[in-house]
């Protein structure tokens, strides 16, 4: 059962409808999950000039196969993917599934990348940027990195919380307090999958921080800390093997139970579609 600390009120209406308008893409459906059907360089701009137009904060989530096995259960994360200001497809299998289920995506939006292109853009345009999560020292060390490639990044604060966070009111207060005021404009949400999108999504409304986005481990990718599969395992859909066989006892049940579960979802909504198709 999800705290109360994760279930801020919904979005009004006009709020809703206000979203919708901003949409600039088609979205198409796998298991249920719509997902933002753009290319890489489109969901950068996009990130990028809400930001610029100082929009009123809002999220982004990079689902892959095991956020869409998360969805089909929790009514609350379902309700952040249906108000995120985009979802774009963070794995492999999603572009795999799309494809089977005859949907057109246009390549694989990784949160690591997105994170060090945004990172590259921020330098740039001098724009302020924040690193909420990660290990202990793992923002440290994303941001000193970061800034030794792109010297006029301006990273204007890191936070690490610590386990059990999100049951401590104070806690939570003393985050969104700090990120306040250090006035970013961008917030790397690197927490996990599902509680990155519930700490986004409960904050929302008390945050003066254009974007999010969930970033999952990026910190520790960026930094070192993990290391990130090679790129051909990256591009082939093999990166979810690769970290499974880093970290064995503690991604088990994610990669071998959720792949399995994902790959159930998408055939029952395949043999679904043909025999539609059929029966027409």
């Amino acid at each position: 059962m999800v705290s109360t600390a994760w279930s801020p009120p919904a979005f009004g209406e006009s709020e809703l409808l206000e979203l919708r308008e901003r949409r600039i893409a088609p979205r198409i459906t796998l298991a249920g999950v719509r997902v933002d059907a753009l290319d890489f360089r489109t969901v950068l701009n996009s990130i990028v000039e809400h930001i610029l137009s100082d929009g009123p904060t809002s999220y982004v989530v990079t689902p892959n196969a095991h956020h869409v096995v998360l969805h089909q259960n929790d009514e609350l994360l379902r309700e952040i993917y249906e108000h995120a200001f985009l979802v774009v497809t963070d794995g492999v299998p999603l572009l795999w599934a799309a494809r089977l289920l005859g949907h057109k995506l246009y390549g694989r939006i990784n949160g690591t990348d997105l994170c060090e292109q945004l990172c590259a853009e921020a330098a740039r345009r001098g724009l302020r940027v924040y690193f909420l999560g990660g290990r202990e020292g793992a923002a440290d060390a994303a941001a000193a990195l970061l800034r030794e490639r792109h010297p006029a990044l301006n990273v204007c604060g890191t936070y690490c919380p610590r386990f059990g966070f999100e049951r401590d009111a104070a806690e939570q207060a003393k985050i969104v307090d700090h990120i306040n005021s250090r006035r970013p404009d961008l917030v790397f949400v690197g927490l996990g999958a599902p509680k990155q999108e519930y700490w986004m999504y409960a904050n929302r409304t008390k945050l003066q921080v254009p974007m999010l986005l969930g970033i999952g481990v990026s910190f520790e990718l960026v930094s070192g800390l993990v290391r990130r599969a090679p790129v051909w395992m990256q591009h082939s859909g093999l990166e979810w093997l690769f970290r499974l066989l880093m970290e064995p006892r503690r991604l088990w049940r994610r990669y071998l139970v959720g792949n399995a579960a994902f790959c159930i979802l998408i055939a029952c909504e395949y043999i679904s579609k043909m025999a539609t198709r059929l029966a027409v």
